[in-house]
C-alpha cells in the first residue's frame, strides 16, 4: 500500500498520463515546420503524428498485459523510460526516418493511462474511485491540448520540443518510483501474445497508409484496393489468433462484453472527433488566419483549462449521473463544436469559441469514459479493459490523422470539421443507448450473474 494518502501517488500518476499524451498531440502544430526542416512533403510529415500513434495503438494492450502479468508499477516506469529515449532520439534526429524512429518510441508511452487506472483500482477507496479513474482519464484530453500549447510556447523547432519532453519524461518517471507502491504478484506460465501485436500493427499501418496515400494515388489504385484488402486480411488472421490464443493480446470477448461494448465504440469515436477537430483548427490558424506555432497553441488553451476544470469536477458528476449519460452529454456537447466550426471558422472569435465548448464536452466526456469502460469487469482484468478502450481511443485519433489529411485538400475545413461532427453524434447515440440497454432487466440480471 502507498506510504501516505492514495491521492498524492494519483496526482503523480495524473502527471504522468498527460506527459504521456502531451507527445501525441505536440508535433500537430509544428508539422509545417517539420516539413521544412526535413525537407519532405506535408504527407510524409504526417507520420511523425501517425507512427506515434500506432506505436500507442500496439503498446497498450501489450504493456497492460504486462502489467497484469508483472506489475503495472513498473510497466509504467518502463514505459516512460521509453518515452525518455524517444524524445532524446527525435531532439538528436536530422532526417525524417529517424524523427519517426523516435516517435515510435515516444508513442509506447501510451499505455500509462490504464496503468494508471489499474493501480488505482487497486489502492484508491471504492467510494472516492470514479473521482481518481475521472482525473486520471480526463488527463488524456489536457494533455492533448497541453502538448500544442508546449509546441506553440517553444517555437517553431522540433529539437528543443523533444528536448523539453525528455526532461518531462525523466521526472514522471522518478516520481512514480519514488511515491506510487502496489502489492507484488507475478502469474507463472503467461506469456505475452507478441503474434497478436505483430499482427494489430500489420492492419492497422496497411488501413492508415491506405487512407493518407489515397487522394495521391487515387482510392480506386491497385495500391490503395491491395492496401485496404491486405488491412481485412490481416484484421481477420489476428482475430482469429486472439480466439485461438490461451493469452491473447486483446480479448475478442471483452471488445463485445455487454459491459464494454458501449463504451469501446464511444472511445473510438471520440478520440475520432478529437483528433479531427485539433488538427483541421490547427491547419486553419495557420493556413487562413496566419497563426504562428504559439498563436495555434492559444487558440487551443480554453480547450486544455476547460478540460482540467471539468475533470475535477466529474468525479461528483459521476457520483450523481451515470458514466454513460456523461459520456453521451460531453459527446452531445464536442457535436456542437464541431458543427460550430464547420459553419464559422474564419475568425478567431470563432475558434476560441468552439475551442471552449470543445474543452466542455471532451473533459466531461473523457473523464467518464474510464470509469465506463471498467465499471462492469473484475478487478484482475482492469487494465486490459482499460488497455482495449485507450486502444480505440488511439486508433480512431489514428484514422482521424489520415482522413484529415485526405479531406483537407479536397474538400475543404468545412467538411473535415463535419466528419469530426458526426463520428461526436455518434459517440453520444452509442453512449445513451448503452445507458437505456444496461438497465434493463435483462441486462441486471446478466450482470449479477
Amino acid at each position: 500500500m502507498y506510504t501516505k494518502s492514495p491521492w498524492t501517488a494519483v496526482c503523480v500518476l495524473a502527471f504522468g498520463v498527460a506527459i504521456g499524451t502531451v507527445q501525441m498531440t505536440a508535433v500537430v502544430p509544428l508539422l509545417p515546420a517539420l516539413q521544412r526542416e526535413l525537407g519532405t512533403t506535408l504527407t510524409s510529415a504526417s507520420w511523425t503524428l501517425t507512427a506515434s500513434l500506432l506505436s500507442g495503438a500496439i503498446a497498450i494492450p501489450l504493456l497492460s498485459r504486462l502489467g497484469d502479468l508483472y506489475g503495472r508499477r513498473p510497466m509504467a516506469i518502463a514505459s516512460l523510460a521509453l518515452l525518455v529515449a524517444g524524445s532524446i532520439a527525435a531532439a538528436l534526429a536530422t532526417t525524417l526516418p529517424w524523427v519517426i524512429a523516435g516517435r515510435v518510441l515516444q508513442g509506447m508511452a501510451a499505455p500509462l493511462l490504464p496503468l494508471a487506472i489499474g493501480i488505482a483500482r487497486q489502492q484508491v477507496p471504492r467510494e472516492r474511485l470514479p473521482t481518481a479513474i475521472g482525473v486520471l482519464s480526463a488527463m488524456m484530453g489536457v494533455g492533448s491540448g497541453g502538448g500544442m500549447i508546449l509546441a506553440g510556447l517553444v517555437g517553431g523547432g522540433y529539437q528543443a520540443l523533444f528536448w523539453i519532453l525528455a526532461g518531462l519524461a525523466a521526472l514522471s518517471a522518478a516520481l512514480v518510483a519514488v511515491f506510487v507502491r502496489e502489492p507484488v504478484h507475478r502469474q507463472a506460465g503467461a506469456r505475452p501474445d507478441f503474434a497478436g501485436a505483430a499482427l494489430i500493427a500489420a492492419w492497422l499501418v496497411c488501413l492508415l497508409l491506405a487512407v493518407s496515400k489515397a487522394p495521391g494515388w487515387g482510392w480506386t489504385s491497385a495500391a490503395t484496393l491491395g492496401l485496404l484488402a491486405a488491412s481485412a486480411a490481416l484484421f481477420a488472421a489476428w482475430v482469429l489468433s486472439a480466439r485461438r490464443t490461451t493469452s491473447p493480446l486483446i480479448e475478442i470477448p471483452m471488445l463485445l462484453h455487454r459491459g464494454t461494448v458501449g463504451a469501446t465504440v464511444a472511445s473510438l469515436l471520440l478520440g475520432f472527433a478529437l483528433f479531427g477537430v485539433i488538427t483541421t483548427l490547427s491547419a486553419v490558424a495557420q493556413q487562413k488566419l496566419g497563426a504562428s506555432v504559439l498563436q495555434v497553441g492559444l487558440y487551443l488553451l480554453p480547450t486544455a483549462l476547460l478540460m482540467l476544470v471539468v475533470s475535477l469536477l466529474a468525479g461528483r458528476l459521476m457520483r450523481r449521473f451515470t458514466a454513460s449519460s456523461l459520456v453521451g452529454a460531453g459527446s452531445a456537447v464536442v457535436t456542437c463544436a464541431a458543427i460550430w466550426l464547420s459553419v464559422a471558422h474564419g475568425s478567431p472569435a470563432d475558434l476560441y469559441g468552439a475551442a471552449s465548448v470543445l474543452g466542455l464536452g471532451i473533459g466531461l466526456g473523457y473523464a467518464a469514459l474510464g470509469t465506463m469502460a471498467v465499471e462492469h469487469v473484475e478487478p484482475a482484468k482492469t487494465a486490459a479493459a482499460g488497455g482495449v478502450n485507450a486502444l480505440v481511443r488511439i486508433v480512431g485519433s489514428s484514422v482521424a490523422g489520415a482522413v484529415t489529411g485526405a479531406v483537407l485538400p479536397s474538400a475543404g475545413a468545412g467538411w473535415s470539421f463535419a466528419a469530426a461532427a458526426v463520428a461526436a453524434l455518434l459517440s453520444a447515440a452509442f453512449a445513451f443507448a448503452h445507458g437505456t440497454l444496461g438497465r434493463t432487466p435483462a441486462a441486471v440480471a446478466g450482470e449479477a450473474a
